[in-house]
């Protein structure tokens, strides 16, 4: 990490602890939290529903939305963490758009671990048919990306304090 983080981006399949990680790292920093979801095109979340993958059409006005979001924050000086799967570099590149207080953590987990968090969940319009979808699009952040991995197979508290370390060693 290259400077101390404005925003902090959960990124990883569906399944992987973004959302419940992010509302607690932002509770414990005292900033910000969204859930990127919430962008999502109502034509998107049907496609989900319906057990049918994104395309990057889907998507891209979503990423947009979301990249917009970060943007309005900086300007207003707002420190927030977004859960955002963000799973290709293009993708995280919209998000980051050049800015490295930008982090982003990779939430990666074996597909059985991930399988095993989705199979019981009720209501939620991401069907667990759409995980392998999810791992076969997905690539891990690389070094030149502004990123953490943490590996979710601990309990949440365990994993925001790793976050919080991390953040508290940046320059």
């Amino acid at each position: 990490m290259r400077e101390k983080a404005h925003a902090i981006i959960t990124v990883g399949v569906s399944g992987s602890g973004k959302t419940t990680v992010g509302e607690v790292l932002a509770k414990r920093l005292g900033w910000s939290f969204i859930d990127g979801d919430a962008f999502h095109l109502p034509s998107s979340v049907e496609k989900m529903r319906a057990g049918t993958p994104l395309t990057d059409d889907d998507r891209w006005p979503w990423l947009k939305a979301i990249a917009a979001e970060i943007a309005r924050r900086r300007a207003a000086a707002d420190r927030v963490v977004i859960a955002c799967s963000a799973l290709k570099r293009a993708y995280r590149d919209v998000l980051v758009d050049g800015h490295s207080d930008v982090l982003l953590v990779h939430m990666k987990g074996s597909r059985e671990l991930i399988m095993s968090r989705l199979a019981p969940r009720q209501g939620h319009y991401f069907p667990a048919a759409l995980l392998e979808s999810q791992f076969a699009t997905l690539e891990e952040p690389d070094a030149t990306e502004n990123a953490l991995t943490v590996i979710v197979d601990r309990d949440v508290d365990a994993l925001v304090d790793e976050i919080v370390r991390a953040l508290s060693q940046a320059t």
